[in-house]
């Protein structure tokens, strides 16, 4: 065989072989790395735009909690204000209260003291007579003088 022979076959056989396999095997195989490509660069994407998501959460959630702070130190102080006032209330009411307690005691005291008068009174009218009826020696009669030891009573 002759070498210019099989050197032009053999290049013959290599075009359509590269023909063959532009044709029909390079068009997938350049699909396959485009759509891969593709996809890729859509995940890529959906990355970055997942990130600015997260940040933009990120934020809103911070101005949220913040929000949420502040609304949680109000009612803490409205909470300590009601407190305050029910206690004043109460203070108010407990005053009131010893007050009046107070008051009832003196008055009851002033009865006490008036009713313990009243009986010191007729004990000392009674020793009033005893001693009259001593020194005279005979009865005196407490309710012929009546009015006479009333007036006694009076004056103590």
């Amino acid at each position: 065989m002759n070498l210019n022979a099989t050197m032009f076959v053999q290049y013959i056989v290599f075009f359509i072989l590269c023909y063959v396999i532009a044709k029909f095997v390079w068009p997938p195989v350049v699909g396959a790395l485009d759509a891969r490509a593709k996809k890729i660069a859509e995940g890529l994407a959906a990355a970055d735009q997942g990130k600015l998501a997260m940040v933009a959460a990120e934020k809103r959630i911070q101005t949220e909690l913040a929000g949420a702070r502040d609304e949680g130190q109000k009612r803490i102080a409205d909470a300590e204000k009601r407190a305050q006032m029910v206690a004043d209330e109460i203070k108010a009411n407990a005053t009131a209260e010893a007050g009046r307690i107070v008051a009832q005691a003196k008055a009851d005291a002033d009865q006490q003291v008036n009713k313990a008068r009243e009986e010191l009174r007729s004990q000392v009218a009674a020793l009033a007579v005893k001693g009259a009826e001593q020194i005279l020696k005979r009865e005196v009669n407490a309710t012929a003088h009546a009015d006479l030891l009333s007036q006694l009573a009076t004056e103590l």
